[in-house]
């Protein structure tokens, strides 16, 4: 539910409700938190206040694009843990030659 905050005047609640209908068709994929209404005469000047959109992170794991591995069998977890991560040491950084 979308909390509205009606600033400066009054509008009845169809009216309302097409402006939130309207914020959210307007921005697909995105939490709305609230909604400030300032009605200026004839006018009326929207302002959206947006949460946070939880998100999954998603790795490539043996070939596989996967968020987390409790879907995996015991063998995809054995080779999970079997796999050899690579990274530089110092003395192989000594050894990157780099040229203009």
């Amino acid at each position: 539910m979308v909390q509205v905050n009606v600033i400066n005047g009054t509008l009845e609640q169809k009216e309302i409700d097409a402006y939130v209908d309207h914020a959210i068709e307007a921005n697909p994929g995105k939490l709305i938190n609230s909604i400030d209404l300032e009605v200026d005469g004839d006018y009326v000047d929207m302002t959206y206040h947006f949460g946070e959109v939880p998100f999954e992170r998603i790795r490539r794991i043996t070939g596989y694009l996967v968020g987390t591995l409790d879907r995996f069998n015991n063998a995809k977890k054995a080779e999970v843990e079997d796999r050899v991560k690579h990274s530089l040491t110092v003395e192989d950084e000594e050894d990157i030659y780099i040229s203009a």
